[in-house]
């Protein structure tokens, strides 16, 4: 770590241990004993720009470990497939947890890195309730990708195809019938990478 200044290996320190329940910059300029919150932030930033770090900015306290040079792990959010608030957006939500996540099981950026936690059998076969999907950040899947997608406010794991002007949403199961997404509604949010499987 020697590309870090001292206060900002501190600073990475206290990101990942309160990663869970993220301090103020009012707290973090305490415990790190500086200035205040325009010096967290200078260092804040200097993380994002040698690949720490990347935080959302819509909310600051959002933020995704990209390097954690003792553990070389990465850290990802989950998020659960609850239906969406109004903006209809499953990234906008609070992730329910922060998962630490070999690289190696990252094929692409980890900046661009998310996780879900599967419900229900629509994907049986493939996937089970329960199980971990790492997904990546991609709007434009191709046919017969495994997509998080959300339609008309309900977010879902699909198997993604378009058929002319339609897009369709299959199930691996059977038993459930495709989907016309409806188009003013639907976006996909990414495309699933690897399955944590988690049924035992």
């Amino acid at each position: 770590m020697k590309q870090l200044h001292q206060k900002q290996i501190e600073l990475l320190e206290l990101l990942k241990s309160h990663i869970s329940d993220p301090l103020t910059m009012e707290e973090l300029a305490d415990l790190l004993n500086v200035s205040g919150k325009s010096v967290v932030f200078h260092h804040i930033k200097q993380l994002e720009k040698k690949g720490f770090l990347k935080r959302n900015p819509a909310n600051p306290r959002d933020y995704i470990i990209l390097k954690d040079p003792e553990r070389n792990v990465v850290y990802l959010p989950m998020y659960g497939c609850a239906k969406c608030g109004p903006e209809g957006t499953l990234l906008s939500g609070v992730p329910t947890r922060v998962v630490p996540v070999d690289p190696a099981m990252i094929y692409f950026p980890a900046s661009k890195g998310f996780m879900v936690e599967a419900k229900g059998d629509s994907m049986e076969n493939i996937i089970a309730p329960r199980d971990w999907l790492i997904v990546e950040q991609n709007r434009c899947p191709q046919n017969r990708d495994i997509v998080v997608c959300v339609n008309q406010g309900e977010v879902m794991v699909k198997r993604f195809s378009q058929d002319g002007q339609n897009i369709i949403l299959e199930s691996q199961n059977k038993k459930y019938s495709p989907i016309v997404a409806d188009r003013l509604s639907f976006h996909v949010e990414g495309i699933v990478r690897s399955i944590i499987k988690r049924n035992f």
